[in-house]
């Protein structure tokens, strides 16, 4: 069997997952986490500061300066919970929007393009392929983390 760690290696590479920047949208150089938060934030509905790092397994503390960055640049925004005013509600703001809308376009402009390399059948293995991997990863004691984590 190939040594799976280079598949993965390879794979991360390709992807653009070790670049500092991921994508440029709307003038702005946003980095791979800040384009997940905004991703998070898009398919949420209306979702505290709180869950939006649970659903990325990242420490609040890292987190919150990443949020605080994306407000600065007047992507999202952060009010408070009418219910509770110690919880922070983030949504986008309409250049967010834009931003989220662009990565999402670029992304997909990717995927096809990867995609079209491929005929229908290997296209449909590839990505049950991935839907069974995180489905395993998901079960996995050591979800979320990184290994040594």
């Amino acid at each position: 069997m190939e040594n799976v760690r280079e598949l993965f290696q390879i794979m991360t590479r390709r992807f653009g997952f070790l670049n500092k920047n991921c994508c440029s949208a709307g003038g702005f150089d946003i980095s791979l986490v800040q384009s997940h938060i905004l991703y998070e934030i898009d398919h949420q509905h209306k979702p505290s500061i709180q869950q939006v790092a649970d659903a990325l397994g990242t420490d609040i503390t890292t987190f919150s300066r990443q949020v605080q960055s994306l407000i600065k640049m007047n992507l999202i925004k952060k009010v408070p919970d009418p219910d509770d005013r110690r919880v922070y509600i983030l949504s986008l703001t309409t250049e967010g929007k834009y931003v989220a809308a662009t990565i999402d376009q670029q992304m997909n402009a990717y995927l096809n393009e990867v995609f079209s390399h491929m005929n229908d059948f290997e296209k449909e293995t590839v990505i049950r392929s991935i839907q069974l991997l995180n489905e395993a990863m998901a079960k996995s004691s050591q979800c979320c983390t990184t290994p040594l984590g």
